[in-house]
């Protein structure tokens, strides 16, 4: 079982940064991938960004790929976005998820991953 907690969300204009956190529970959180979806009122949830378990291999959604960065930090069992540049687009609630990945394969759909958090607000005013 993991528990994620967000947080780091918050109102910012255009062009600014904001740096998302995501705390985990337990013990094994090296062994899960981990990643960052939003949803948008009136959208569905849409992946972010994703981290191997080692922090060695990343994917992002073309739409925030150069503006965002994913990190991990496994001495700590939290895992980070960066995100500068921010648009009014990339308004939405945040979550972080969870996908057990022992062997190092990492997930680009909601399915994929098993925990999730409670969400974090980011909006982006014009």
């Amino acid at each position: 079982q993991v528990q994620l907690v967000e947080s780091g969300g918050g109102l910012v204009q255009a062009g600014g940064s904001l740096r998302l956190s995501c705390a985990a529970s337990g013990r094994t959180f090296s062994t899960y991938a981990m990643g960052w979806f939003r949803q948008a009122p009136g959208k569905e949830r849409e992946f972010v960004a994703t981290i191997n378990r080692s922090g060695s291999s990343t994917y992002y959604a073309d739409s925030v790929k150069g503006r965002f960065t994913i990190s991990r930090d496994n001495a700590k069992n939290t895992v980070f976005l960066q995100m500068n540049s921010l648009r009014p687009e990339d308004t939405a609630i945040y979550y972080c998820a969870a996908d057990y990945s022992p062997y190092g394969v990492v997930g680009l759909s909601s399915y994929d991953y098993e925990y999730w958090g409670q969400g974090t607000q980011v909006t982006v005013s014009s």
